[in-house]
Formats: structure tokens, sequence, C-alpha cells
């Protein structure tokens, strides 16, 4: 008897478990093919973001409908703050609407789909494994991926059906019940201590649904289980947050105390929430139906996924109005630490990997980043040039931005790799090596004006000094490439892949610049003007520069799509 009793729990697990990773997974490739599917539409929805509230929501609604992860866009929006991209206002717009975003997963399991998962599953994955038309793939990846959800929901309520004829189980779970307030709070704890330990809201509402499916637990409980794991996702911006920058700890922040208030008050008129339920679903959710033979809860999924909707789409309402409020609420909670630490490595979380969409346009601000140093350094190498004395931390700051280029071109790449790794479209796949090789040449642009830099610092420790005439050609050069280097970071910014006529007819009037320096500096040696030392100092840098004229070309031509 014991041992049947093992076998039975044991097969009740290996349903749970078994059902729970399919719709995980099930989840993840519908994410995925909708992605591919969108395109540079999501990238460019994301980069859509304006300080209009309405506007900020409704971008944040739209791309986690798309990515059907609201943790991956809360991630996204800390990193977009953190590095500076999105102001805290902004950020906490995109993350009201990832709140509403979010309830689609709830929607998606309302339909009555049920046993036609899996022939669902089956027929998408022929078209995904044998067509060769991207947008016919992918399409078929995302109905793969809803077949495999509810064919994982099917086997988890399957796993869960047994339990209602175990005393021990009816026992344990008749321990959380929704009956009370405290009841209510109970039952909302467990559920934001399951979210984070899964980490997936999506998969703790599979759970709630298929436990409540099967009576084990009543419409109440499993609404307050829903109402927890709000709360619950939050932890994943609170961990993205960690040594970020202070805003981007203030909008992690925000996304708990919204949800916590929201919850709060909904718990304290919790009976008067069910009932406008309800009212909405136009039946009793926990009705309780007879169909061949078995009791069955035709409207209990309508019911949680209106509770899970209601939740999100009444608390953005009440909360959007006084975002500002909120703004100065968190930056009270969290004040500007005393030092403020530049972030510079910490752009490209990991988890954007499994939304290779988002994650491409995260690197892609990292590399408008990495342009911005680099006129950075041309700015401050130019301040150094013309300094009669050496400018300690200057000098310093221009080789801490080099080695910050370093290790960013290092990231980018880690990071791009693993998003290669993935099932892309060819678009994405084309991109993502772009940005490869303009990390690349970003950083040789940094280490070439590193070079220019240590050659003057020589000539100033040999006391060498280069003619009026000769000197005066450098700096000219200097700010031509300045220039220059500001068009290419511009045209990467705005998407000009049609700048490079512009930017060839710039490299070519610097290259001729370079040309006359160079013949007026050897007649200059012939009459023996300039020392051996100085020459070769000043060939070495004006090398350098045409190196790094020759990298911005190579930017313009990558952007282009010519290289």
């Amino acid at each position: 008897m014991a041992a049947s009793h093992s076998v039975e729990l044991l097969s009740m697990g290996f349903s749970v478990l078994g059902g729970l990773g399919i719709f995980l997974l099930g989840m993840k490739n519908m994410s995925e093919g909708l992605q591919a599917i969108a395109g540079d539409r999501l990238r460019k929805l994301i980069g859509a973001v304006t300080e209009n509230r309405l506007s900020a929501c409704g971008v944040g609604t739209l791309v986690t409908c798309l990515v059907q992860s609201s943790s991956v866009t809360t991630v996204m929006v800390v990193g977009f703050i953190s590095a500076g991209f999105m102001t805290l206002t902004q950020g906490m717009g995109v993350i009201l609407g990832a709140n509403i975003g979010t309830t689609i997963t709830g929607w998606i399991l309302v339909l009555k789909i049920g046993k036609y998962g899996l022939p669902m599953l089956g027929l998408a994955a022929f078209f995904f494994l044998f067509s060769r038309n991207d947008r016919v793939r992918y399409t078929g990846m995302a109905i793969m991926g809803v077949g495999m959800v509810f064919f994982g929901l099917e086997l988890m309520s399957a796993g869960f059906k047994p339990m209602r004829t175990m005393p021990e189980f009816v026992a344990w779970f008749g321990r959380f019940q929704a009956t009370s307030y405290l009841g209510v709070l109970q039952c909302a704890l467990v559920g934001c201590l399951l979210t984070c330990i899964v980490q997936s809201s999506s998969a703790t509402l599979g759970i709630t649904m298929g436990l409540a499916m099967n009576g084990i637990i009543g419409f109440p409980t499993a609404a307050a289980l829903v109402l927890g794991e709000n709360i619950g996702t939050t932890i994943t911006a609170i961990l993205a947050s960690i040594g970020r920058s202070t805003d981007a700890r203030r909008a992690a922040y925000f996304h708990t105390i919204f949800n916590l208030l929201g919850v709060l008050w909904i718990t304290a008129l919790f009976p008067f929430y069910l009932a406008v339920v309800t009212k909405i679903v136009g039946h009793d959710p926990g009705l309780v139906v007879v169909e061949a033979g078995a009791e069955v809860y035709p409207h209990i999924r309508s019911g949680i996924a209106v509770v899970h909707s209601g939740f999100n789409i009444v608390n953005t309402a009440l909360f959007l109005p006084f975002l500002p409020l909120f703004a100065k609420v968190v930056t009270r909670l969290v004040p500007e630490t005393a030092v403020p630490v530049e972030q510079h490595l910490t752009y490209l979380d990991a988890r954007m990997i499994s939304s290779p969409a988002m994650g491409m346009q995260e690197s892609h601000r990292v590399l408008l980043r990495m342009g911005e140093k680099t006129q950075e350094m041309m700015r401050l190498l130019r301040q150094t040039l013309t300094s009669k004395e050496r400018d300690e931390p200057t000098v310093q700051r221009i080789f801490y931005l080099e080695r910050a280029l370093d290790v960013i071109e290092k990231e980018v790449t880690e990071f791009v790799s693993h998003i290669l790794s993935n099932q892309l479209p060819s678009s994405l796949i084309v991109e993502a090596r772009k940005q490869l090789r303009m990390a690349n040449e970003f950083e040789s642009v940094g280490d070439y004006l590193e070079k220019i830099l240590k050659l003057h610092l020589r000539k100033q420790e040999n006391n060498i000094w280069f003619s009026y005439d000769g000197w005066d050609g450098v700096l000219n050069l200097h700010d031509r490439l300045e220039a220059f280097l500001g068009t290419v970071t511009g045209a990467l910014r705005e998407g000009r892949i049609g700048i490079l006529p512009e930017i060839r007819t710039d490299g070519a009037a610097i290259t001729h610049h370079m040309k006359q320096s160079r013949a007026s500096h050897l007649e200059r040696v012939g009459t023996e003007e300039a020392s051996p030392l100085a020459s070769l100092i000043f060939t070495d840098m004006l090398n350098a520069y045409r190196r790094v004229k020759d990298h911005g070309i190579n930017i313009a031509e990558i952007l282009a799509g010519q290289k």
C-alpha cells in the first residue's frame, strides 16, 4: 500500500515537474518567436520612450506583451537608467506599462485550447524546422511556444488532480484559505515567496491556475496568490539594481513600492474586489460544473486573469498621475551617494540574452557610450596638447577612458556572442556582427588616442619643441578628427546609414591635410630645423591620427552595411 502511494506521488511529481518545464520552455519559445517577428520594430519601440508618462507606459505594455516577461522589461529599464539613456520618470512609466503587459500571459491561458496544445505544438514545429523563410519560421516558433504552454498546463493539471483524493495534501492546502484578512495576507505571502524562488510570475501563475482548475484551492485563495505574485516578481529588478546608479536603484524601489501599495489596498477591500471581478466575468469563477462525470471549473481561468489584469490596470491608473510625487519619494528613500561612481561595466545584463531584440538595443546604446568616450578622449587630449605643464588629472582621465574602452569592448563581445547563440532571424544576426566589429573599431580608436598622448608626454619629458607651423598643423588635424568622430558617432546614434559619402569626403580632406603636414615636416628635416627624435615623434603622431581616421571610416562603412 505504502509502495503504491509512493509510486503515485512520484508519478504526480514527474507530471507537475515535466509540465512546468514544458510550460516555461513554451513561454521562452513564444517570447523569442514574437521578438523575432517584431524585429527592428521592437528595437525602435524601445527607443521611442519619451518623458510623456502615457507614452512610456504604452511602450512598457507593448514591449512586455512581446517579450512575455515583465522581469526582462524592468531589468532593461534598470540598465538604461544606469547607463543614462533613460530618466527616472521615463523608467517609472515603462515599469507601470510592464505590469500591465505581463498580464497577457493570463489571457493566453484563458484561450480554450486545452488538449489541442500538443497537436498545435507538433504542427508548428514542422514550420519552424523546415521553412527557409525567417518570418514563417519564427511565427511557427511562437505558435509552437503557445502549444507548449497549454500542453505544459495540461500536464501540470493532470499531475495536481490526484491531490484531491490525498488527505495529507488537502489538509496542507487547507491551511491557506483566503477567508479572512489574515488569510488573504498569508496567501499573498506564499505567492510572493514562490515567485521570488521561481523568478517567474508566469510560472507561478500557471501553477496557481493548475491548482485552481482541479479544485485544490478555491478562487479567493488563487486570487490572493496572484496578488502576492505581483510583489514577488519585483525581486528581479531589485537584484538587477545592485551595484547600479542611484536612479537605477530608485526605479527598482519604485517597482516594489508600486506593487506593495497596490496589494495592501486591494487586500483591505478583498471581498469587494472579488465581487467586481465576478461581475466582470459574468459568472462565479469558483462555480463547479459536472461534465462527463468529472467536476470542472469553467470560469476559474477567466477569474484569475481578471484579478491579475484588474490589479495592474487599476493601480497603474492610480499611480500614473502621481509619478513626479513618487519620484520625489524614492529620491528621498535612496539619496545620492556622496561620491558618484561612474558605471561603465554593468550596462549589459546576462538576463537580457534571453530577449535578443532588447539585448541588441542595449548593446547598441553601449556602443554609443563608447563613441562618447572616444570624443571625450579627443577633447581632453586637445586640452593636454595645448597645456604648457603636464596636467596630471587630465592625463590620468585619458588613460582611464582607454582602459574603460578595453573592458567595455570585451563585455560587448561576450554579450553579443551569447546573443548569437540564440535562434535569431537573419536581420538580428547581421546587426549583431556589425556591433561586434564596431566595438572593436571604437576600442582601436581609444588605443591610438592613448598612443598620441604617450608621444606628447615623451616630447614634454625630453623638452622637444615642434616648429610653430608643425605644431599648428597637428592641432588643426586634431580638431578636424574630433569633428570627424563626432559625425560618425552622431550617425550611429541616429541610424543614418547614408552618411558614408560625407565621411569618405571628410576622410579624404583629412588625409590631404596630413600629407601636407608630412611634406612640410620633411622640408624642415632637410634644413635641420627638426632633431631626429622630434622628427620620429612627429611622424608617429601623424600615423596615429591617420589610423584614428581609418577606424572612423570603418565604423561608417559597417553602419552602411558595406563592411
